[in-house]
């Protein structure tokens, strides 16, 4: 009963620090993920012939900040603008969603509008986009924040180990080799994931852009983020841009090469390109990842979405490293075989 209740306790405080905390805990967690992708990049670097000799530590870790600091400016400053220009161009477009929705009348004769609206509602695709791009603005807008707990976390990277072996370990002799396990497993998760998502975006850009949809970097890089939020967010990664193509050009021809052709690169990335790069290394339970996309998002919104399977893999490999922990592990796995992690 005790122990039933503590848990109850337990768990009520972590909710309530991350309800109220996320304007904290948000960049926070994007800036480990920052800090697990820049190792990754400095251990290409020194895969380079000769860098160990000629590239110290201290500088390999400024050169990688720097670039991906860049990297985020020119990013942030093409996606700011590509919103902005979305939000004010928007209204222009309003008067083909009554061409389309008359055409639609005409061809199915009923009323379109009202069937819709009786079956989901009161739906504001205005609203739900600038829902989405006000998060990605406001993420965006964190980029600063980031920044600053990245470098802090990098100035704390020598520490941090001995510190973890005397808060988490009695026994030091192994250690090394779980601390190591953990942060390889969460690196390459991210780095495949990262690499997987980026190939997703650059294919529907070309798509985009081929087809002549307005903001296509705005897309692209709303593609990008979506790609991390398992099943559903290939779906609307895919139905959005399709529908703003609707919107823009009245037409139905654009619309569909869209969503075909989006839809396509989806499919084929997801079901052929991702398995063969990831292997088994995801293990995590399709139940568990609805379950998770769900909580997260009630938690921290679109964002919560978009970290939900990052921070759910990250918990099943580091609870798969104690005894008392492995038993969640198992649960939210896949196959209950946590070898692979």
């Amino acid at each position: 009963m005790k122990q039933a209740a503590n848990f109850v306790i337990v768990t009520i405080a972590i909710l309530a620090t991350l309800v109220v905390g996320k304007g904290i805990l948000i960049p926070f967690v994007f800036a480990l993920i920052f800090w697990f992708l820049t190792r990754e990049i400095r251990k290409s670097i020194y895969k380079l012939p000769f860098a160990k000799k000629f590239i110290p530590h201290w500088l390999s870790n400024i050169l990688v900040f720097t670039v991906i600091i860049l990297a985020f400016g020119f990013i942030s400053e093409i996606i700011t603008n590509s919103i902005s220009n979305l939000t004010e161009s928007y209204s222009k477009y309003e008067p083909n969603v009554s061409s389309i929705i008359n055409k639609l009348n005409s061809y199915f004769h009923i009323d379109i509008f009202k069937s819709v609206k009786s079956v989901i509602g009161n739906f504001d695709y205005g609203s739900v986009l600038g829902n989405i791009a006000n998060g990605i603005s406001g993420l965006l807008g964190d980029t600063f924040m980031i920044v600053i707990y990245a470098l802090f976390i990098f100035l704390e990277e020598a520490s941090l180990k001995k510190k973890l072996r005397k808060v988490f370990f009695k026994d030091n002799g192994n250690v090394q080799s779980i601390l190591t396990k953990i942060e390889n497993s969460i690196s390459s998760y991210l780095r495949l994931k990262t690499y997987v998502s980026l190939l997703t975006g650059i294919l529907s850009y070309i798509v985009l852009v081929l087809v002549g949809v307005d903001s296509a970097p705005f897309w692209a890089f709303l593609i990008f983020l979506l790609n991390y939020i398992p099943t559903i967010g290939s779906l609307v990664a895919t139905v959005f841009p399709a529908i703003f193509s609707l919107i823009q050009f009245g037409e139905f021809t654009p619309f569909l090469i869209v969503l075909t052709a989006v839809g396509a690169v989806q499919v084929i990335v997801g079901n052929v390109v991702e398995p063969k790069v990831f292997g088994k290394s995801l293990n995590l339970s399709p139940l568990v990842t609805i379950l998770a996309l769900a909580i997260w998002g009630k938690i921290w919104g679109i964002t919560g979405m978009i970290l939900s399977v990052p921070i759910t893999v990250i918990m099943i490999i580091i609870f798969s490293q104690f005894e008392k922990t492995k038993t969640v592990a198992i649960f939210l796995s896949e196959s209950g075989d946590l070898d692979d992690k």
